[in-house]
């Protein structure tokens, strides 16, 4: 194995300070202004480092993180690399990592989230708490564990994704999806899952406004949902819900089962309402206006 140089308690400032930097120990080091300091190394380790100017890794490939900050200004910090593992860090630049594979989050907490981890594959992520919209924008092959994200049109766009023990705060999450599992969460947001496919939540609680639409495959376990109305609109759905569903829009079909409806609209100009058998034995509402 190639020993690593060593670099402690330095300041590094200026263009490119270790433009190209191989097997290199870095350790209390702050670089200052100065873009790209790290654009096209490898094999670098970085511990209790700080970034305080923009595109410190571009480029890169075999980095660990531990222990280090991204100032606010360490935007865009780090893109096009490969193989990164990042623990304990607090990363407040946005618009961090784009088109990176291979990326290890572990107790990292995004306050300024905004437009983070975009089209990244093989990411596994836990302990991760993020603030910002647009987080995890048609990214792939991610597993992510007890998750906290407080922001807008999130995982859009996403491929082959599994999430366990989250909180998601997040207007229109997994739009345009294909192939997502999330297991024992709470989302609250409206438009949940829209134009998505193969979307699957078990042990969830949901709260949403038009939420699980015109989805081809929703599956929904042991879920509860709470003030949802207009659900499931042009998703064909197969929904297995805990308590009430305050109303039903129009699904394509499937089947839904649930404690009680507070209102089921079945338009039959739209749907065939043939097509999706409810087991409910309390529906308060049918809309007999649009029902023979």
């Amino acid at each position: 194995m190639m020993q690593k140089k060593k670099i402690n308690q330095s300041y590094l400032e200026g263009e490119r300070p270790l433009f190209q930097g191989k097997h290199l120990e870095i350790h209390d080091t702050i670089f200052a202004k100065g873009e790209s300091p790290l654009k096209e190394s490898q094999d670098i380790s970085l511990y209790t480092t700080i970034f305080q100017w923009k595109y410190p890794l571009w480029y890169s490939r075999k980095i660990y993180a531990e222990d280090c900050t991204w100032f606010e200004m360490a935007r865009a910090g780090v893109w096009y690399t490969q193989d990164i593992t990042v623990k304990r860090a607090l990363i407040e630049a946005p618009k961090n990592f784009r088109r990176c594979r291979g990326v290890v989050l572990d107790d990292v907490n995004f306050p300024n989230g905004f437009e983070t981890l975009w089209s990244c594959s093989d990411v596994q992520m836990d302990h991760v708490k993020a603030k910002g919209d647009y987080f995890a924008m048609n990214s792939q092959n991610m597993v992510i564990r007890d998750f906290q994200l407080v922001g807008n049109y999130s995982f859009d766009g996403v491929k082959n994704v599994e999430i366990h023990n989250a909180k998601m705060l997040s207007k229109d999450a997994f739009w345009n999806s294909e192939n997502v599992a999330v297991y024992d969460s709470f989302i609250s947001g409206e438009y949940l899952g829209w134009n998505s496919k193969n979307l699957t939540l078990v042990n969830c609680t949901i709260e949403s406004l038009q939420g699980m639409c015109y989805i081809d495959n929703l599956v929904m376990k042991n879920c509860r949902l709470l003030n949802t109305t207009l659900a499931f609109e042009y998703a064909s759905v197969d929904a297995d819900i805990q308590g009430k569903i305050d109303s039903v829009f129009n699904p394509s079909g499937g089947t839904i089962r649930a404690d009680a409806i507070g209102e089921l609209i079945l338009e039959k100009d739209k749907v065939d309402p043939g097509k999706t058998k409810i087991w409910c034995s309390d529906i308060r509402v049918t809309s007999e206006k649009f029902c023979a």
